[in-house]
């Protein structure tokens, strides 16, 4: 299975909708993406993964990696995600401790965190 990404600008924060399996052959194009939005001074990412059908540990990374850039420049990077059996995989690794996840793009963009 591919990785779709798409992104769109909503006000002050930018969502990169992701959709497919993110694994050890996708995950650089997530990486190259968030880097990317790192580089053109976008700081404020909401990753909506609500199509994401697999993460694997190299997913996780890629995001851990784009939190740690974004929070060099003080920006945020929140996680929309409904899906128990990824819900199951933060909790496990203790992230739902690093990353706030929401339910749905619009809880994501009115946060306050």
């Amino acid at each position: 299975m591919d990785l779709t990404l798409s992104t769109r600008t909503e006000g002050d924060r930018t969502v990169v909708s992701v959709s497919g399996e993110i694994d050890v052959y996708t995950a650089p194009k997530l990486r190259e993406q968030l880097i990317d939005l790192v580089s053109a001074g976008v700081y404020h990412i909401i990753v909506d993964m609500e199509n994401v059908e697999f993460l694997d540990s190299t997913g996780l990374g890629v995001l851990v990696g784009g939190l740690k850039r974004v929070r060099a420049h003080d920006g945020s990077l929140r996680l929309v995600c409904t899906q128990e059996r990824i819900l199951k995989i933060f909790r496990i690794t203790g992230l739902t401790k690093v990353f706030p996840i929401y339910s749905s793009v619009e809880e994501a963009l009115a946060a306050t965190d």
